[in-house]
């Protein structure tokens, strides 16, 4: 009896699977084709469901922030990786890469003629001029989306600054936005603040071409000695050209 009791329980748990297998084969078929139905939908109208959720989450100052770091980011990575510049015009090419000359000289025994004195400067304005179609670009999306909501906007353009600060770079966009909708708010300026050590490496850099200027050889291992997590290398090529890293 004990062994056709344990048979009896055996084939009543197989029935049992069964059947859970069979209605949950109906579950998933009902849920495939709701997936494929949220899929279309969220197709159809992702763009607008994203930027409302942005808007509610955010306010104007961070939805600019998360609209154009990455375009700053992407521009001082370019400018880091070839000398400062963009579109260097004057360059050595290595590894593929232009590097455009900081200080340069083709005369032998003679000392290299700074070709950016004011690098600092230099860079911000390319930085500016590189983001401007990008800000706009970034706060007409802003526009559309509040007025999408019902929100009566009133946009007036300001100028950009950039500003290479100690361990960060500062973007300031002097535009002021005025949202109405049972009741009135305004934002400006708009800052988009990015954690970045380019202004120290800037400062290294310009110390290092003065050397290099005024006297020649730069000895880097003084910069290495005084910033501890700094490691500067130099490479002297063929021509004569050297570049640092």
């Amino acid at each position: 009896m004990g062994k056709r009791g344990t048979r009896a329980y055996i084939q009543n748990q197989g029935l049992h699977i069964v059947s859970c297998k069979r209605s949950q084969v109906t579950i998933f078929i009902i849920i495939g084709v709701l997936v494929v139905v949220m899929g279309i939908l969220i197709y159809m109208f992702y763009p607008r469901i994203s930027t409302i959720l942005e808007i509610e989450s955010k306010n104007p100052t961070q939805f600019i922030q998360s609209c154009i770091e990455e375009e700053i980011e992407d521009t001082v990575e370019k400018l880091s990786a070839q000398g400062g510049y963009l579109e260097p015009e004057h360059y050595f090419l290595y590894n593929d890469q232009k590097i455009g000359y900081l200080c340069y000289t083709n005369e032998y025994y003679l000392t290299c003629v700074m070709q950016q004195p004011l690098l600092k400067a230099h860079i911000e304005t390319l930085i500016k001029d590189e983001i401007e179609d990008e800000v706009k670009n970034c706060f007409d999306s802003l526009v559309e989306s509040y007025e999408q909501k019902r929100y009566g906007v009133n946009l007036r353009d300001g100028k950009i600054n950039i500003e290479l600060l100690p361990k960060r770079i500062v973007a300031t966009f002097n535009h002021s936005l005025t949202l109405t909708r049972d009741g009135s708010e305004t934002y400006e300026p708009f800052r988009v603040v990015l954690n970045n050590n380019l202004y120290e490496l800037v400062s290294i850099t310009n110390s290092i071409l003065n050397w290099e200027a005024k006297y020649g050889d730069a000895e880097t291992t003084i910069y290495m000695n005084y910033y501890r997590d700094l490691k500067v290398e130099k490479k002297k090529q063929s021509d004569g050209t050297t570049i640092i890293f």
